[in-house]
């Protein structure tokens, strides 16, 4: 089955400041093939909509869990702050089924993890696809339920990543990597190795990043590229002023000569 969705157009308006709790499609809804708003709110729930770098939003059918719903596709693109988001549903993608349909909103923090937001179920008519057995069983088993799936927050199972004060005269380069924000971040150059070596064990400049084992689709990269500091030290050589050698004699140059072959 071809999954597709056409004339995706991103609304944005008021800015919000916690994670996202569906306005509409409203719980039992019928909404008809083709155009779709979607609306959303504060939801009063840890991370700050603040906090939230990336978004992405999809239209799902199915049951409560991945093994049992497909995403039909992107509902436009929507930016930090927004509150919704137009896009079109093609029929084709799938058949109507009562209460089947859901939407899922994957948004993502700057310092990492995710938080996986789901609408209430409502009913798209006007579909003239097909979806799988198993989908269309997982839908009839929930008896015309209007729940859609458990918010899924995985920002909160991500470890700390520990304060390090920055270094002023570093500039961007002396904050630690973990804390730095925008699809910019900036490496510092490792230190010049002494003359002598006396470390015994390998220590980072600073804190490993937090991160988790992916369980659904990864979101949208934030970061673009990252810049290393320039070499902050230089070298200064100069020419050997001491008189060679003279050439070996005696016993000497007979050992080297046992070498010509």
């Amino acid at each position: 089955m071809r999954l597709q969705l056409l004339t995706l157009i991103s609304t944005l308006t008021s800015f919000a400041f916690a994670d996202v709790q569906f306005v509409s499609p409203a719980p039992g809804a019928s909404v008809s093939a083709g155009s779709i708003t979607v609306t959303w709110r504060d939801s009063g729930e840890a991370p700050a909509l603040s906090d939230l770098a990336t978004y992405d939003l999809y239209l799902m059918v199915g049951g409560q869990v991945d093994t049992d719903a497909i995403p039909l596709g992107p509902i436009g693109t929507p930016q930090a702050g927004t509150t919704s988001a137009k896009g079109t549903i093609d029929p084709t993608v799938a058949e109507s089924l009562p209460n089947g349909f859901y939407l899922r909103m994957i948004s993502t923090p700057a310092d990492g993890g995710q938080v996986i937001n789901y609408s209430d179920r409502f009913t798209v008519t006007g579909m003239t696809g097909t979806v799988a057995p198993n989908i269309k069983k997982a839908v009839t088993a929930l008896g015309g339920s209007t729940v859609g799936p458990p918010t899924v927050n995985e920002v909160n199972n991500v470890a700390p990543v520990a304060s390090v004060p920055a270094d002023p005269a570093a500039g961007d380069y002396g904050v630690p990597y973990g804390q730095q924000k925008g699809p910019t971040k900036y490496a510092p150059m490792q230190k010049v190795p002494p003359t002598k070596i006396t470390a015994k064990k390998v220590t980072p400049l600073n804190p490993t990043s937090a991160w988790t084992v992916a369980t659904t689709w990864l979101p949208k990269p934030t970061v673009i590229s990252t810049v290393t500091e320039p070499n902050t030290f230089s070298v200064r050589s100069r020419a050997n002023t001491v008189a060679p050698q003279s050439k070996p004699t005696g016993d000497m140059q007979k050992f080297l000569a046992r070498w010509k072959d």
